[in-house]
């Protein structure tokens, strides 16, 4: 008689205090045969501080597509094998993706075991909309591309969300705030569930000022958390004033200031004005 196939659990694990982490996913990361994970030695302090004896096998982003096969081959012959990142739910800016593809295209059991997340930890403390939201993970590092990215969300309706790390959060803000407007309500949460979990709310540009002058805005993990774009009214703003003085404002002022100034002056909506500025071969 042929085996029962596996179940793939995809198991959640704390993003920072250790009491978060759930009876059934300590129970199951116990029972699995093997807990596939990305640093065996990050997740073998998590385990063990738990008493929790478990064999874990390397998964990450430079090694996914070649453990994936043998961790197939593993659940079809009835192998129960769990799924978790160094912190929060799996796949969420992390590896697995090609695994859990790959087993339910095979017509594997996945199963979740939910837990912490720091995307919904951010958007339940930011006072901003929640009924709809993008998450939008880590932007780029490059200053060009992360600033083109913005500028593509700035019509986005919904709540967005971007993980950051905290050395870079100073540039993510002020080029947020250039693209989306710097009036652009938005929350940082810093270091959540962790010891110096800090959530800062206000404008974009207040945000940019603010943790500016706060060393500690730069340690650790961050999610920033921006209001989706409320649409201007149909015709609001005087685009032929517009016409006349975004290009006099460009050759006398740099382009954030010009575009801000051009914006006041004609109550164009700023993601329009940005947009112009772009087309006119300014984007600083």
């Amino acid at each position: 008689m042929a085996k029962t196939p596996g179940t793939l659990w995809v198991v959640a694990t704390p993003i920072g205090n250790l009491e978060d982490f759930s009876p059934r996913a300590q129970r199951l990361l116990g029972e699995v045969s093997v807990v596939a994970c990305e640093d065996t030695r990050h997740s073998g302090r998590l385990l063990a501080a738990f008493g929790i004896k478990a064999r874990l096998a390397s998964l990450h982003e430079h090694n996914e597509e070649r453990q994936a096969p043998g961790l197939l081959a593993r659940l079809e012959a009835g192998e129960d094998i769990a799924l978790i990142s160094d912190a929060g739910t799996p796949l969420l800016s992390d590896p697995g993706f090609r695994l859990v593809r790959a087993a339910a295209a095979a017509g594997l059991d996945v199963r979740p075991v939910p837990g912490p997340s720091a995307i919904t930890a951010a958007l339940s403390v930011a006072g901003l909309p929640t009924d709809r939201f993008a998450f939008e993970g880590f932007m780029p590092a490059k200053a060009a591309a992360r600033r083109a990215r913005l500028q593509s969300l700035a019509d986005e309706p919904r709540t967005l969300v971007f993980f950051e790390a905290g050395k870079r959060l100073a540039a993510l803000l002020a080029d947020a705030a250039a693209a989306l407007g710097d009036e652009r309500a938005a929350a940082v949460a810093r270091e959540l569930t962790k010891l110096h979990e800090t959530v800062y709310r206000g404008t974009l540009a207040k945000l940019a000022a603010d943790l500016a002058e706060d060393p500690d805005a730069s340690r650790g993990e961050v999610v920033l958390t921006v209001q989706g774009c409320v649409p201007a009214e149909t015709g609001a703003g005087d685009r032929a004033l517009l016409q006349r003085l975004l290009p006099a404002l460009l050759e006398e002022l740099p382009p954030s200031r010009a575009v801000k100034v051009a914006a006041k002056l004609s109550g164009v909506p700023r993601q329009e004005v940005y947009a112009m500025a772009l087309r006119l071969g300014h984007s600083g």
